[in-house]
Order: C-alpha cells, then sequence, then structure tokens
C-alpha cells in the first residue's frame, strides 16, 4: 500500500492529515463505552478498568504508519472529556509517535483547527480531516479544510478515496 501512488505525483496533498478519535480510529465512545485506566496484556491486547479488550478498527495501525512513512504529518482532534484515557489508549496502541499534533477536549472542533492551524502554520485548505459526526465535517468544512465523513472508521479504502479527492479540489 502506497498512497504517493494513489494517481499522478503533481497531485496535490494535504500538509496535515487530522483524524477524530471515537468512531473514526475506534468504534467507541472513549468517555462512556470503556473504564480507563487501561493497561497492556499479553500479545499487546488492551483491556479496561474491568478487564474488557479495547479494540480499534482493523487498518488503523497500518494507515498511521503509512501516512508517517510517506511524510504526512498527522494530528489528532477529539472533543472527548475523557482526555487522559484518550491518551492512553494512543501510547498503549503505539500510535503516538505518529502524530505531531494533539488536540484533545471538550468543545467546538473549530479551536482545535485553531490550535493547529497556528502551531503548524498550515492553511485550512492544505488539511484533510476525518470525522465520524456531520456536524463536525460541517462546521470544519466551512474554514475550508476537505472534511471527509467516516461511516464505519478509517481504513485503506476511506484515506484512498480522501487523498484522490483533495488532489481533484
Amino acid at each position: 500500500m502506497n498512497y504517493n501512488s494513489s494517481g499522478d505525483q503533481m497531485a496535490k496533498k494535504p500538509k496535515v492529515i487530522v483524524f477524530d478519535l471515537d468512531y473514526t480510529l475506534w468504534p467507541f465512545w472513549v468517555d462512556t463505552h470503556v473504564d480507563p485506566p487501561f493497561k497492556k496484556r499479553a500479545q499487546n491486547k488492551i483491556v479496561d478498568a474491568h478487564g474488557r479488550t479495547v479494540r480499534y478498527y482493523t487498518d488503523v495501525p497500518d494507515v498511521l504508519k503509512q501516512l508517517s512513512e510517506e511524510g504526512y504529518e498527522l494530528a489528532v482532534a477529539s472533543r472527548t472529556s475523557e482526555i487522559k484515557g484518550a491518551k492512553q489508549l494512543l501510547d498503549l496502541f503505539g500510535w503516538k509517535r505518529y502524530f505531531k499534533y494533539f488536540e484533545i477536549f471538550p468543545g467546538s472542533k473549530v479551536t482545535h483547527f485553531s490550535n493547529i492551524q497556528k502551531s503548524s502554520q498550515i492553511d485550512y485548505k492544505d488539511m484533510l480531516f476525518f470525522d465520524d459526526e456531520t456536524r463536525n465535517i460541517t462546521e470544519i468544512g466551512k474554514l475550508g479544510v476537505h472534511a471527509i465523513l467516516v461511516r464505519n472508521g478509517v481504513s485503506h479504502h476511506v484515506v484512498e478515496d480522501a487523498l484522490r479527492s483533495f488532489s481533484k479540489q
């Protein structure tokens, strides 16, 4: 899998790719469906405080690794109130290393993106965003960000399609 080979080498590419967490990288709300603290058990299995296995969408580790290896800057923008738990899961899943920007706190995603824009010095029009909530897609799309509604989590197919549509805008 090589996202850079998706079409024309001169195609326009995002400078920052931003991911929501809940129902985008993993299939639950970290503030209501699982209970921190989280622990790593045998075979890298992550469990919550009640010993329940915490899973992510299948393609996510490969997607993040691939995008990172291809030189994309990655960011997280999450409205969760379970900030500590979300950061702990990113760490335990081994994904923290892929992200340059972390905006994890309740409130409008416009604030998250404003912070990412200030830190990165990258225009909104050069950002690609994945989220499962229409309200966030609409709100962030108004900033000029290329926002993609995710129905069943991030996958290789979702990312390939998004990069293709980004390059055509």
